[in-house]
């Protein structure tokens, strides 16, 4: 029997021990976890927009927005009114009830919040929930997309701890705190995850992980993003991570945050079918289709359907949950897919 009891006292020595379990015993408890709080055959998915692409200031060593350094990718201003809500109604006309949008800021400044705020209504005013990422956030800031009726505000941590400063440097971990400390006394949902695969330790994956689960509430959603290598980034020639070990960090995020959502986030593209099927039976309920994933790609839409039916999946159907919808993309007629957000200007 495992316990499935949710818990926010986790130690960082208990969390390496689930990591080193044999690989099957793993997948197993963080199974049986997942039946207990999920249908074991439903996946929620997501369309996610970048609003505001390119030209961020910080040195985030993964990020191709950074303006630091030549990846290709262009700055762009932020996208009017019009221009989004043709891309949420397109999201809204495919079966999307979740919109997400991702700005790459460091922090927005207040001018910038009131355009966004104006989007986010708009969106809304077509019947999807929505979701943004855009940096830091004060709390005056907070407050004021929740009052545009914003519903889950995307900032991870990325790391460890003690690895984040082999990351990033234009940005202190308690900035991060601070921001979903922000989000929470707002009332929007938190979505929070972070990054594997940048060249960190397994028990700095495990790290990451302890700090998501000992937060004073469990983001309810969590996107375990696998590392994806873009060219003139200082990360680009980082030596791949086993794809056996991110199914262990689903796994392992399964067992310690069992009510949450946990997303296959970016990455996904360079996993194949088999590895995909594996991290949903250790637990990963949640996926990005359609839009790029902000400057990355993700999978081709209908070879997700195709996956879906392969696996004998089905979308999250639309269920009224603490004043929210944890909704989806429905295919219409078949068996389509569906999801949350779990956005980030990583992924």
């Amino acid at each position: 029997m495992v316990d499935t009891v949710i818990r926010h006292d986790w130690t960082r020595a208990e969390v390496a021990a689930l990591f080193a379990l044999p690989f099957n015993e793993l997948l197993h408890r963080a199974h049986a976890a997942h039946r207990e709080h999920h249908d074991p055959n439903a996946v929620q998915v997501s369309t996610l927009l970048s609003i505001k692409t390119g030209g961020c200031p910080e040195d985030c060593a993964y990020c191709p927005q950074a303006a630091r350094y030549d990846t290709g990718v262009q700055a762009q201003k932020l996208m009017s009114v019009e221009a989004v809500l043709e891309r949420a109604q397109a999201a809204k006309d495919a079966g999307a009830s979740r919109f997400c949008m991702g700005a790459a800021w460091r922090g927005p400044k207040d001018r910038d919040v009131v355009k966004v705020a104006e989007i986010v209504r708009a969106v809304k005013g077509l019947g999807l929930e929505t979701c943004a990422t855009l940096g830091m956030l004060s709390g005056t800031q907070a407050d004021t997309l929740k009052a545009a009726g914003l519903d889950y505000y995307n900032h991870n941590l990325d790391t460890a701890p003690e690895f984040y400063g082999e990351v990033i440097h234009t940005r202190q971990y308690q900035d991060r705190l601070d921001t979903l400390g922000h989000v929470r006394h707002a009332g929007m949902k938190t979505c929070c995850g972070g990054i594997v695969g940048m060249g960190e330790s397994r028990d700095q994956r495990a790290g990451l992980l302890q700090t998501l689960a000992t937060l004073p509430e469990h983001p309810q959603s969590v996107p375990i993003n696998q590392l994806v290598q873009v060219e003139g980034t200082p990360l680009n020639g980082t030596e791949a991570l086993d794809p056996f070990e991110f199914v262990r960090t689903i796994a392992v995020a399964r067992l310690l945050m069992p009510a949450s959502m946990v997303r296959l986030s970016a990455g996904r593209q360079q996993m194949d079918d088999a590895v995909q099927a594996l991290c949903f039976f250790a637990g990963a309920n949640s996926i990005f289709y359609g839009e790029k994933l902000l400057t990355t790609g993700n999978p081709d839409v209908e070879h997700d359907r195709a996956l879906f039916r392969r696996l004998d999946l089905h979308p999250l159907q639309v269920v009224e949950e603490a004043g929210t919808v944890h909704a989806d993309i429905l295919e219409s007629g078949t068996a389509g897919c569906g999801q949350s957000c779990g956005c980030s200007a990583a992924a």
